[in-house]
């Protein structure tokens, strides 16, 4: 996999059923604390998206969607990766992407995906509330998180 390219396009229609296949390669390999029935459940949820209604970016390599990544008002509602391409630096790609061009600052993430919560937390995000069940009213808790504030008046040089 070396010398190869990605690049970071936005949403096109003909790229959705390869993103339906990254997330659910994805949740599958990442969310194991999920049940597989609720899975399915989700699946069908993603299927029903109007992914145009986002903005919606997607990591590509030769046309082929690898991850992408979802922002609404500023909050980051979606980050997948293909497994196979996990921990390549491509997640790093897409959140500097979000953070620098779509100017993301919150994210809500399952408390029990605790590589996700490792990962935005290295990017500044803290958590500021929890919530018992996720927007779905199943139990699966979830850490709202928002990037720390950070006082760019404050001289370092002390």
């Amino acid at each position: 996999m070396q010398n190869q390219e990605f690049y970071i396009k936005p949403y096109e229609t003909n790229f959705k059923e390869q993103i339906l296949s990254v997330w659910e390669k994805s949740v599958r390999a990442t969310h194991n604390f999920v049940k597989p029935s609720d899975i399915d459940y989700y699946k069908q949820s993603v299927k029903e998206i109007d992914f145009c209604s986002l903005s919606v970016y997607c990591l590509t390599n030769e046309n082929k969607v690898v991850g992408f990544i979802g922002v609404a008002d500023l909050k980051i509602e979606m980050l997948f990766l293909d497994p196979d391409y996990i921990g390549q630096g491509l997640g790093k790609k897409l959140m500097n992407f979000a953070l620098n061009d779509l100017k993301a600052d919150q994210v809500d993430v399952n408390e029990q995906n605790s590589n996700a919560v490792k990962f935005y937390s290295k990017f500044g995000f803290t958590p500021y509330e929890k919530t018992e069940k996720d927007r779905e009213g199943k139990d699966y808790p979830i850490l709202k998180m928002k990037l720390k504030f950070i006082d760019t008046n404050i001289s370092l040089n002390r």
